[in-house]
């Protein structure tokens, strides 16, 4: 018996028609843009973790499994904070601005959060944190309110800002 070989059809490449480059960082006219519309809102939680990102340039899975009790201290939101880097197990400092000390601070006493809680508690389960997922929906979100391309930008283009 005689087996012909099987005609295989191409598949259409997972990357056609995506940007796979390195996303641009936000730039300070955008930043500024992003944090005024937010205040207008009052966007408590939004603005926290916008500030936060900003500041910390921790990568996504490590910004949302923050806990209150990571920022803050016996005299209120501290100055400085030290996390535990998921992907590179490094222990990674930053500082945190007189801005985002506020923005958390709001936050923070708006839901009435405890030291053990997650900064950014779960709407489903308020014991989980929002998954990196979500975040990236929250980051989108942010870019399409200033009205900038979406695709354009991801959540490293908070890590990769400049501290303002």
């Amino acid at each position: 018996m005689m087996y012909l070989p099987q005609i295989v059809k191409a598949s259409t490449p997972w990357n056609k028609g995506k940007l796979v480059d390195q996303k641009p960082p936000l730039k300070q006219r955008e930043i500024w843009f992003i944090r005024i519309r937010l205040q207008l809102k009052k966007e408590n939680k939004e603005l926290a973790m916008f500030n936060l990102a900003i500041g910390s340039k921790l990568r996504s899975c490590d910004l949302v499994k923050l806990t209150v009790h990571d920022v803050y201290h016996v005299n209120g939101i501290a100055p400085r904070a030290m996390v535990l880097q998921q992907k590179t197990q490094q222990p990674v400092q930053f500082e945190i601005t007189e801005q985002t000390r506020d923005a958390l601070k709001n936050w923070i006493s708006h839901n009435q959060l405890r030291l053990e809680d997650y900064l950014f508690p779960s709407r489903i389960n308020r014991s989980n944190h929002i998954s990196t997922r979500q975040y990236a929906r929250i980051v989108h979100k942010r870019v399409e309110m200033i009205d900038l391309d979406t695709l354009q930008y991801g959540t490293h283009s908070s890590r990769r800002t400049k501290n303002l």
